[in-house]
């Protein structure tokens, strides 16, 4: 059975279309037009196996706010989608990822419950022009993004780091590494990983 989906989004302030395989090799073509999130979005993919092509056209002469929201709108829709019902996942999974002097911990659970926790940016984080466009405050809101629309619970907690760009982007590979272990199949998994029998 094919885990993947393809969803298209358009509004009168941007239009994305995205492609996903959870069952990939990481490979990406990523084109938001919002370079330093290409960055975080490609090294998402990598990390997590996850193949992702994304083209996104938006009002970036206004701000890259919309296109960044989004496009994270739409992969949250496209995880939710391409897992199906859940059967013979893990649906757990965790990781703490290294980038120099920054280090941070992603713990997911594949529940079908929203909830985010995100925390340890340290103070004027999301004041920062990351790439001289990207402020440190997009990098929660796509977390958030992504978690209300997959249906999913992420805990992100920065443990340490000095640099906005480092620590944004060891936030994002913690995910992907996180990702990568909860959404593998598990041979020993029969049928819905849940006392409820639905996720």
């Amino acid at each position: 059975m094919s885990r993947s989906a393809t969803i298209k989004r358009s509004t009168s302030e941007s239009k994305i279309e995205l492609t996903l395989n959870l069952d990939g090799t990481g490979k990406s073509s990523i084109d938001t037009g919002v370079g330093f999130f290409d960055h975080l979005l490609t090294a998402f993919s990598k990390h997590s196996l996850i193949d992702l092509n994304i083209k996104a056209t938006g009002d970036l002469h206004i701000d890259v706010h919309h296109t960044v929201e989004d496009t994270a709108i739409v992969l949250g829709q496209a995880i939710r989608e391409a897992l199906g019902d859940k059967s013979g996942i893990s649906r757990y999974g965790d990781a703490t990822v290294p980038l120099d002097e920054a280090l941070v911990r992603a713990v997911v659970d594949l529940s079908g419950r929203p909830y985010l926790v995100h925390t340890g940016e340290p103070a004027g984080f999301e004041y920062h022009l990351i790439g001289g466009h990207f402020t440190g405050s997009l990098v929660r809101h796509v977390f958030e993004a992504i978690t209300l629309n997959a249906g999913i619970t992420v805990h992100i907690n920065v443990l340490n780091g000095r640099d906005p760009h480092h620590i944004a982007e060891t936030e994002f590979k913690a995910f992907a590494r996180a990702m990568r272990k909860a959404v593998e199949a598990d041979p020993r998994v029969k049928g819905i990983p849940s006392t409820k029998g639905a996720l």
